[in-house]
């Protein structure tokens, strides 16, 4: 369910895209948006079946699959979606987490793959539950849970068949604390604490005497991540840049001296994470080189842990994968894989010969994957002469001078855009909108002082960013530079909004999905667990609020000329609907032609097929009259 409110009336229409392009389209935005995806594989026990998630109904629910490409069988059947499956290591069972209506308070659910039994194991829906994994015997899992504070997580584990209160509290924290899984005996728990997305802990947890051992003392900000025990349990594989590295390296710390040895480097480029089966010491590691992904496979050396045998680089499509699961005997591993005219599939990988089989179908909903686009990876100087990345799909048959564009601003501000498959993004090609899609200063994946370059302060230097972009694109042979769109969602929705205020003259419309209007409202209601991290990059209430005011859109709505389209959900538990209703309400009163669309059974983004069709049904009627 959605409300919808013209909060300000419009002008003229201008000629409409489709109108220009109705020769040259062939599918509907439904179409689109019914292209799935399969991902999150998990192999069972018997390593003869595979889990993973398929958004096939609308909503993404678990799966399983026993030979590559066979007609798979729904488990779940639920309106809301599945996060994530992970298979006992012993029992044809699984654990899966899901919330209610987007707002991230995820219960976790045991499902008897035998006899399709769902039973909720949590049972505690004011409280989010984060998976820790299962114990190696099947007979325990352990989660993360804000259960007995809202602001921190504690840890706990639980008997794989009890369920709701059942679970021993065996560790108190005091901030965002997360599992990375249980020692090879069963023994201890792998915990990390985050203090900021470029400042982490880890910890060790004993489970016999609930004392912890810190084992990452450090000062400033030092990133420890993708933490994996070794084989042995004398010691743990992680990626970091621990010293003086501007970039993620993989390294092997010994528990017992607590030093850390190189393993390998990005070469100028994050080692992104490293999965590892604790039995075999075979992994997988990625390394992400300017948003696509390099992998290399191997098997640690028993005696040597810093020495390895590699073995062939997998031949997958696409150019972005993830989400490695090795199978019982680590004989293969399952990883989804996408790219720009890819959309994301699932393959299962022979560890030895490299040889990479296609294991689920995800359709393309009858449209021709040929008939997709493919990105040109850019650069673009901005006003301090920092080379600013980012990806440029231009549309088939375009009119030279006469495209328009849509600028779609990631959020995070951490994270990076990647060429990934996106149904929207295709469907909008499709209507002969080009699409550009920069990483500003501040995203990941290009060096942590990189990522520094926007923090608290400098935070507009990120979209002065913007601004050198657009400049970029309006030189280009292709673009009509009259008809500029900024899109974004979450940190890219404020990206948006202070783009339009920033650089009114630029835009000729802005698209705000669940973003941020004012950045001291946002912190003063944003979840009680997630203030701390976020204050670590906005700044904080306590010290910075003068700036934050300064900074925020709302505070300088008035220059907001171009028309303006707010979406959002209800249940938004990370930046709350309230900031979709103040940006709304302030620029319509300035007399800016002002859409607003709220969904009561959303929460941070839109997870529901009919959701979706609704928003970008707006969104594509919107730019077809304002651009």
């Amino acid at each position: 369910m959605a409300t919808v409110e013209a909060v300000a009336t419009t002008g003229t229409q201008t000629p409409t895209i489709s109108s220009r392009y109705a020769g040259d389209m062939s599918y509907e935005l439904e179409r689109y948006l019914n292209i799935r995806s399969a991902y999150g594989a998990s192999f069972g026990p018997d390593g003869e079946r595979l889990s993973f998630l398929l958004d096939t109904t609308g909503t993404s629910q678990v799966w399983t699959i026993a030979d590559p490409q066979e007609w798979p069988q729904q488990r779940t059947f639920y309106d809301e979606r599945v996060t994530f499956a992970s298979w006992s290591p012993e029992r044809p069972e699984l654990i899966f987490g899901m919330d209610d209506g987007g707002n991230e308070r995820a219960q976790l659910y045991r499902l008897d793959a035998e006899t399709g039994e769902i039973e909720n194991v949590t049972a505690m829906p004011d409280a989010k539950h984060r998976w820790g994994g299962w114990s190696h015997d099947g007979e325990q899992f352990a989660f993360a849970s804000n259960r007995r504070d809202e602001a921190v997580f504690d840890i706990y584990v639980q008997d794989r068949d009890a369920t709701g209160d059942a679970a021993k509290l065996v560790y108190e924290g005091d901030g965002w604390l997360s599992l990375a899984g249980w020692s090879p005996d069963d023994s201890r728990l792998l915990v990390s604490q985050a203090y900021s997305n470029f400042d982490q802990d880890l910890y060790v947890l004993d489970l016999e005497t609930e004392e912890i051992e810190h084992l990452t003392p450090h000062e400033g900000d030092v990133r420890y991540s993708s933490a994996s025990w070794a084989p042995d349990g004398d010691g743990l594989y992680l990626v970091t840049d621990e010293g003086d590295a501007d970039t993620l390296y993989l390294a092997y710390m010994d528990l017992e001296g607590g030093e850390l040895e190189t393993v390998t480097r990005g070469e100028g480029w994050n080692v992104d994470g490293i999965a590892l089966d604790d039995e075999t010491g075979r992994f997988v590691y990625s390394r992400n080189v300017e948003g696509y992904t390099e992998l290399t496979v191997g098997e640690f050396d028993a005696d040597e842990p810093t020495e390895f045998e590699r073995f062939p680089e997998p031949d997958l499509p696409g150019g972005v994968s993830g989400g490695i699961s090795f199978d019982p005997a680590a004989d293969r591993f399952a990883l989804s894989t996408t790219g720009d005219t890819v959309n994301t599939n699932v393959f299962v990988v022979d560890v030895e010969s490299g040889e990479a089989k296609r294991w689920t179908r995800a359709p393309t909903a009858g449209i021709p994957p040929e008939t997709f686009d493919e990105s040109d990876l850019v650069h673009v100087e901005s006003f301090d002469e920092l080379e600013v990345p980012g990806f440029l799909t231009l549309p088939d048959g375009y009119e030279a001078g006469n495209t328009p564009v849509v600028v779609d601003i990631h959020g995070g501000p951490e994270s990076q855009r990647r060429p990934s498959f996106s149904s929207v993004k295709q469907y909008f090609l499709d209507r002969g909108y080009a699409y550009f899609e920069p990483n500003v200063r501040g995203s990941a994946g290009y060096g942590a002082d990189y990522a520094a370059l926007d923090d608290v302060e400098k935070r507009m230097d990120s979209v002065a960013d913007i601004e050198a972009c657009v400049e970029w694109l309006q030189d280009h042979p292709a673009i009509d530079p009259d008809r500029i769109a900024a899109k974004g969602g979450s940190y890219g929705g404020f990206m948006v909004l202070a783009a339009l205020t920033e650089y009114p003259h630029l835009w000729a419309a802005g698209i705000d999905v669940v973003g941020i209007a004012n950045f001291v409202t946002f912190l003063e209601n944003t979840g009680d667990w997630r203030r701390e991290l976020r204050e670590a990059e906005y700044g904080s209430l306590e010290a910075d609020r003068e700036f934050l005011e300064d900074i925020s859109p709302i505070n300088n709505v008035e220059r907001i000329e171009a028309p303006l389209f707010v979406l959002h959900g209800e249940n938004d538990p990370r930046v709350p609907v309230g900031e979709a209703e103040q940006i709304a309400d302030q620029a319509a009163k300035q007399g800016v032609p002002v859409r607003k669309l709220i969904f009561e059974d959303e929460g941070h983004g839109f997870s529901k097929l009919e959701n979706r069709i609704e928003a970008y049904t707006e969104i594509a009627d919107f730019l077809d009259e304002h651009v």
